[in-house]
């Protein structure tokens, strides 16, 4: 038995990432607390309105509608 090939491998870096920029990230910070947020929010009150004795999808259609509708109000206010 020879101990010859015992050394660790080492891995070169690929040469297609050596000089290039990080990649862009797939949302922006920005987006992400925005789309967070309303979807918080949509779900606080579509569980209000299931609490209000709607039936549930009609709760969840109201929360769905609240989440989209706080969308661009968090856009605007959030900068």
């Amino acid at each position: 038995m020879s101990n010859a090939n015992n050394s660790p491998s080492f891995h070169a870096p690929s040469s297609d990432r050596i000089g290039s920029e990080p990649e862009a990230p797939f949302l922006s910070l920005h987006t992400a607390v925005v789309l967070l947020i309303s979807v918080v929010i949509g779900i606080v009150v579509g569980c209000l309105t299931a609490l209000a004795g709607t039936p549930v999808p009609a709760a969840v259609v109201a929360g769905m509608a609240a989440a989209g509708a706080a969308i661009p109000v968090l856009r605007s206010l959030i900068r």
